[in-house]
């Protein structure tokens, strides 16, 4: 068969390498937020990365995720905190994987599953102190805990855990990162004061974790940041917190061909050739997840691609699987040559963060949104395993 003409590399060293760094920066235990398939970077490869890079503990959204780690062989702690009635409880109390209660109905679920194991289930409350998301709030908490606590007298729960999540964290001056930081400081006394004997207090994501030192607690779970994506653009790059990007997007030019000046590219001619030009096909689009936001107009670049050492932009709208550059008159590329979407940048480059900037949104996006026919190529130690 041929080959996909693109492909998504993935720096397992360089995962490796952000969780040491990340681990470097605390006092707590590291967990590696693995949801999402790593981000869009491989679920099990990037776990194993970020094991080898110090990672204690791995994080996983849906139940169904930290299973297929159990699967894959990992048997270190692992926490899953999303799901809705019909999840794999019992599964989970088996593989023993540490689930999190963060709503009222969530304790008679994980009972009921823990009493199908066999075994007791270890969990994690979880406490909305201000997100307005998942979890459990401040006024649900009492009759939660007084649940919880008489499951653990009959030994099918133990309370390990108490986590929460910010809504700023990427703001750490905002108001409301002090306003959470004391509301979970309450809910761990009176979760402590029930009796609970924890083992982990959590609250810092990837931004708090290189920006706030003071609730890093006992563990603190860096999602985007062990990437290599910064979690604070605004504040620091990636570079500069020490942080390398992990995954490289690139494909292969299609073809190249000549247009007139005054030439509409692609649909609604958002674009028109200012000069005799010659054009480069990329044979990718948003169906592969390129971004429709990346589209360049007449009025404003798209988003920046590289061919060798020259550093160009989308030209024209993005569509389901290609995107033109305009290549310039005399240009010398041809069918084949290598596109560099976004890297590392450490060759000054285009980066994930410069394609978010480009889109109106968040680096965050960009690597998850890739589609699955994109292959993921691995290298780095552990690439063969």
């Amino acid at each position: 068969m041929q080959p996909y003409p693109a492909r998504a590399v993935i720096d397992l060293d360089a995962i490796a390498a952000n969780v040491a760094t990340l681990d470097a920066g605390t006092s707590a235990e590291v967990m590696a937020v693995v949801k999402a398939d790593a981000y869009g970077h491989g679920l099990v490869p990037a776990a194993r990365a970020a094991r080898r890079g110090g990672a204690s503990w791995l994080g996983t959204a849906q139940v169904t995720e930290a299973l297929a780690l159990r699967a894959a062989g990992d048997t270190g702690r692992v926490l899953t905190w999303l799901y809705a009635p019909g999840a794999p409880l019992r599964e989970a109390v088996e593989a023993d994987v540490d689930v999190a209660v963060a709503a009222p109905w969530n304790v008679a679920a994980l009972v009921e599953a823990a009493r199908a194991a066999g075994r007791t289930a270890r969990v994690h409350l979880k406490v909305d102190t201000g997100l307005g998301r998942n979890g459990v709030t401040p006024a649900q908490l009492p009759e939660v805990l007084d649940a919880a606590m008489r499951a653990r007298a009959e030994g099918a729960l133990d309370v390990v855990g108490v986590f929460s999540h910010f809504a700023f964290a990427d703001a750490p001056q905002h108001p409301t990162v002090l306003a959470q930081a004391e509301e979970f400081a309450r809910a761990v006394e009176a979760v402590e004061r029930a009796g609970a004997r924890l083992e982990v207090r959590h609250l810092a994501n990837s931004a708090a974790t290189v920006t706030n030192p003071s609730v890093h607690y006992d563990l603190v779970r860096p999602g985007i940041a062990v990437y290599g994506l910064s979690p604070v653009p605004d504040l620091s790059t990636s570079a500069e917190l020490g942080l390398v990007p992990a995954m490289t997007f690139e494909a292969e030019l299609a073809s190249v061909k000549p247009l007139p000046a005054g030439h509409g590219v692609s649909y609604a001619h958002q674009y028109v050739t200012p000069t005799e030009t010659l054009t480069g096909l990329v044979p990718v689009g948003y169906a592969d997840g390129v971004p429709r936001h990346c589209s360049g107009t007449d009025g404003r670049p798209g988003a920046p691609v590289r061919i060798g050492a020259r550093d160009l932009a989308i030209a024209g709208r993005v569509c389901m699987d290609q995107f033109v550059i305009d290549l310039g008159p005399g240009a010398r590329e041809v069918a084949g040559d290598r596109v560099e979407l976004f890297g590392n940048g450490a060759d000054g480059g285009p980066t994930a963060q410069d394609w978010a900037d480009a889109a109106g949104t968040i680096s965050y996006e960009i690597v998850t949104r890739l589609g699955a026919r994109i292959p993921r190529v691995y290298v780095g130690e552990g690439s063969r395993s």
